[in-house]
Parts: structure tokens; C-alpha cells; sequence
């Protein structure tokens, strides 16, 4: 349990890295809608994965404790990704859609990334 709690902190603190450096390309280049909009992917697919990392960990409680099992929140994680792309077209001077769509998948790239670092390193 241990090595999944400080996969947890890994990846959330990469994301806030990434965070950090995607509100510094917003404000100090000269393409703020393609960062704004990077920007706002982002900070949805980490609350994404904010929330898969805490309905796993309830999953895994529930099975331990022999319970029923509560699903993992897909539905949740769509919602809020519809809600970006929403928030993106109804604000297009500011948000550029196709960066939104690709922050989306950036905690995916966050979790590949952690798992090839941690599997390089044993």
C-alpha cells in the first residue's frame, strides 16, 4: 500500500509541475490561447485523475473489507471532460480547442511517464 501512495504523490506532483509550467507559457509567450487552453485540459484531467486515484482506493477498500465494490467514476471523468470542450467553445477567444483536447490526456502522459521512470529505477 505504501508503493501506491507514493505513486499517488509522484504523479500529483508531476501534474502540479506541469501546471505551474503551462500558467508560465500563458503568461510570458506570445500563444496564450494555445496555453490557456493546455492550461484548462490540464487542470481537469488532473482533477481526473484526482478522482480515479481516490474512487481506486476506495475500490480497493471496499474488496478488502468484503464489501460491494462501487464502480470508478467513469462517467464523472467524461462528465468533466465534456464540460472543458463545453467551456472551450463557448469561450473560443480565449481557450484553443484542440490544446484543451490534448490537455485532457496529459495525466495519461503523466502515468506512462511514472511508470517508466519507476520500472527503470528497480
Amino acid at each position: 500500500m505504501q508503493q501506491y501512495e507514493n505513486m499517488i504523490t509522484r504523479q500529483r506532483k508531476w501534474m502540479f509541475y506541469l501546471l505551474a509550467f503551462l500558467v508560465l507559457g500563458a503568461g510570458f509567450t506570445p500563444y496564450p490561447r494555445i496555453f490557456l487552453g493546455l492550461l484548462l485540459g490540464s487542470i481537469v484531467s488532473f482533477y481526473n485523475l484526482w478522482l480515479m486515484q481516490r474512487k481506486i482506493n476506495q475500490f480497493g477498500q471496499a474488496v478488502v473489507e468484503e464489501h460491494s465494490p462501487r464502480g470508478i467514476g467513469s462517467f464523472s471523468r467524461l462528465a468533466s471532460s465534456g464540460l472543458a470542450v463545453l467551456i472551450a467553445l463557448r469561450f473560443e477567444d480565449y481557450f484553443h480547442l484542440i490544446s484543451v483536447i490534448i490537455g485532457l490526456m496529459t495525466a495519461y502522459l503523466v502515468i506512462m511517464i511514472d511508470f517508466s521512470l519507476s520500472r527503470s529505477k528497480d
